[in-house]
């Protein structure tokens, strides 16, 4: 579906190296979106170059710009297609990926790729203000991310709760969120968490992102996460 040599020209004018076997399963995992798509709603984007600008290296990039550590356990909090777990875990096989979605046919969706791409990962069906509640999960990884167009204030909310003390929160988002940020502060020190840095870059379609990093300094009360309804109705401020 994508263009093997594409693929590796686009990753390549990043600094990314892409293996053979990668760039197979990147293309293999384009295909079951585009087929997958046509009966259930995964995405927007279905293009060849948009799937490989926008879902794939937005995926990846940030992470070749803040590395994460080896054999990192890594949780997807609203996954959806998998964005930006399974790019990762394509280019990243040694980290230890759970994908957390509140639907059970986008995790259907991704039992398929990883099983058609080779790859191991777990999957968890629960909302995520529910997961960060259960023993199992609370504060067991080192890593949460999200891709998601959340507030900050909220999206920590959500994911804080899933990350160790000492491990880090990174938010993905799209471009200038200084304000954003400002306004999450004082809810992401309340959750245990505090924003370490902000890396802006842009993809090569010109659209300007922000990898918001926030370490988790000390444990979530167990007053959090609140239910959705209450966040909304009750900010963090």
């Amino acid at each position: 579906m994508i263009e093997k040599n594409r693929m590796e020209t686009v990753f390549a004018r990043q600094g990314i190296q892409l293996s053979s076997r990668q760039i197979e399963q990147l293309d293999r995992y384009a295909q079951l979106l585009a087929q997958w798509n046509q009966r259930m709603n995964l995405t927007a984007i279905t293009d060849p170059e948009g799937i490989l600008i926008k879902h794939f290296l937005d995926s990846i990039l940030p992470f070749s710009l803040e590395p994460l550590p080896e054999s990192a356990s890594l949780i997807d909090v609203g996954t959806g297609a998998g964005f930006p777990a399974v790019p990762l875990l394509i280019w990243r096989p040694d980290l230890q990926i759970t994908l957390l979605d509140s639907l059970q046919k986008r995790l259907t969706f991704l039992e398929e790729v990883l099983a058609q791409c080779e790859l191991s990962a777990k999957w968890i069906h629960i909302r995520a203000e529910d997961g960060g509640r259960q023993p199992a999960l609370r504060e067991q990884f080192d890593t949460a991310t999200a891709r998601a167009v959340a507030n900050l204030r909220e999206l920590s909310e959500y994911c804080l709760p899933y990350v160790r003390p000492g491990g880090r929160f990174y938010a993905l988002k799209g471009g200038d969120v200084t304000e954003e940020t400002q306004n999450a502060q004082k809810a992401i020190r309340l959750l245990g968490g505090q924003i370490e840095k902000s890396l802006s870059y842009s993809l090569p379609d010109g659209s300007g992102r922000t990898l918001v990093c926030i370490k988790k300094i000390s444990q979530t009360s167990t007053k959090f996460p609140r239910n959705a309804a209450k966040m909304a109705k009750v900010p963090l401020a």
